[in-house]
């Protein structure tokens, strides 16, 4: 199973979760510094202070990945570390990416750079957030100081990721920073999200160098209905339209759907308002490859009543609940479901009429050990291939997919789950900041080096994490 010419085998992480050294370098604190100081936000009492130490061990963690192979590395950039306010630059905060970027090129690593993955200035939650038209400007901004100051060294630009996550968790059911519950509230936020990557799409394409490309990162959840009725393809549009489509037919130029739109009406009428002439034309700004995120489908019922509030707490989803996931299972209680990801690759590909796709996350997490200094995860070992597989099914049957990156480089801080759930290849102990490269970090090198799906080591697949 060979992969295309210049396929991108890389691995994943995000500011937050791997930097620590939220004081450092005139870092100003972040929303998620203030939500995981709350009590009960975050499992443990955890917090991203230290996390993974990134800040400092970069070139260590850089040096892991390649020697693990992998010719990629995707990375956020923390707006609180280069504006700590939201507005003005700071020199150090950008003397770091200078650095980690120089880093990379040393290694012959391409820089994959995403601007945003949810470390919002608190300053600028202070002013309204991501609700309040302003925040995306003020992103638009942020991103030409960056692509100024990195742009002669980064070719690979992703604007925000997964700003479901950001709107949806963070302003809708709340579990994730600010910490707002509150749906026509998330709707607002989900529109700004969508103009900032625009706006910022529109900025860094005029000052643009050749061979740069631009992006976003959407996280995908395939509905599947647990049956064939009417109702059932009812209950799985609604969840497909609010978590899939909303986000990616006005990136695609389609504007927001209008069964959503329905759906979600009943919700205040906020989001309506906030929709200004022209807004729809700016988040359509030409993108050269789309982030795909995956990890688990949802199955989902119809309710008897379809105007009844189910489990499941998104924005305009009435009428329906969310199954549990079937086995087998990973430890956060995500379904394996590979097969899903080749139907959504090709999903993609025909409704954006060919795009380039680059899966920009997957990956899973398990209960993982050390022992006598090796990590036999041989549960996510036989997770990579198995979606690799996947991956490559869906190049044979037409997706143009360009790359693949694992979540995660690193165990991390995982968000309001604290250090509960490792998704990495390589294991970190967060005592001592100890790595430990695992089996599956190795059998992916293996893949990448070879640029065609490997068999795992021997043994491997009979251990036990």
């Amino acid at each position: 199973m060979t992969f295309p010419a210049g396929f991108l085998w890389g691995a994943a992480t995000a500011s937050y979760q791997v930097e620590g050294a939220v004081t450092e370098g005139g870092r100003g604190p972040s929303v998620w510094d203030t939500f995981a100081a709350a009590d009960g936000t975050v499992l443990g009492g955890a917090t991203g202070a230290v996390a993974c130490d990134h800040y400092h061990r970069y070139a260590e963690d850089i040096g892991l990945l390649a020697g693990l192979g992998l010719n990629a590395y995707r990375f956020s950039v923390a707006w609180p570390r280069v504006m700590p306010d939201g507005r003005t630059t700071s020199a150090a905060g950008l003397a770091f990416y200078d650095r980690l970027v120089d880093e990379l090129l040393s290694q012959d690593i391409v820089p994959v750079l995403t601007l945003y993955h949810w470390d919002l200035p608190q300053a600028l939650e202070d002013d309204g957030g991501w609700p309040e038209r302003d925040t995306a400007a003020r992103f638009a901004d942020y991103a030409a100081v960056v692509h100024h100051a990195l742009g002669d060294r980064v070719h690979q630009w992703t604007t925000i990721n997964e700003p479901f996550c950001a709107a949806f968790l963070g302003y809708g059911s709340g579990v994730h920073a600010p910490g707002v519950r509150d749906h026509d509230t998330a709707l607002v936020a989900a529109h700004h999200l969508l103009l900032a990557h625009g706006l910022a799409t529109r900025a860094l394409t005029e000052q643009a160098r050749p061979g740069h490309e631009f992006s976003l990162a959407l996280n995908f959840a395939p509905a599947i209905p647990d049956g064939d009725t009417p109702a059932h393809r009812e209950a799985a549009r609604k969840f497909d339209g609010i978590h899939n489509r909303f986000f990616l037919d006005p990136v695609l130029g389609r504007g927001y759907p209008e069964d959503v739109l329905a759906d979600t009406e009943h919700h205040g009428g906020r989001f309506a308002a906030a929709v200004r002439d022209g807004d729809t034309d700016v988040i359509a700004a030409p993108i050269d490859w789309l982030g795909v995120n995956y990890y688990a489908p949802a199955r989902v019922t119809p309710l008897e009543d379809p105007h009844a509030p189910g489990n499941c707490p998104l924005p305009g989803l009435r009428g329906l609940d969310v199954l549990p996931a079937r086995p087998p299972l990973t430890a956060f209680g995500w379904e394996q479901a590979p097969g899903t990801l080749t139907d959504l690759l090709r999903w993609i590909h025909d409704r954006s009429g060919g795009l380039p796709l680059v899966v920009a996350e997957n990956g899973a997490s398990f209960v993982d050990k050390v022992v006598d200094g090796r990590v036999f995860d041989a549960a996510r070992v036989n997770y990579l291939m198995e979606h690799l597989r996947a991956v490559h099914d869906a190049i044979r049957l037409g997706a143009d997919v360009r790359g693949y990156f694992a979540w995660s480089l690193l165990d991390n801080f995982e968000w309001a789950m604290g250090y509960t759930q490792r998704f990495g290849l390589v294991h970190v102990d967060f005592e001592t900041q100890q790595r430990t490269v695992k089996e599956s970090g190795r059998f992916l090198g293996r893949v990448a080096r070879a640029n065609a799906l490997a068999a795992p080591a021997e043994g491997v697949g009979d251990a036990r994490a």
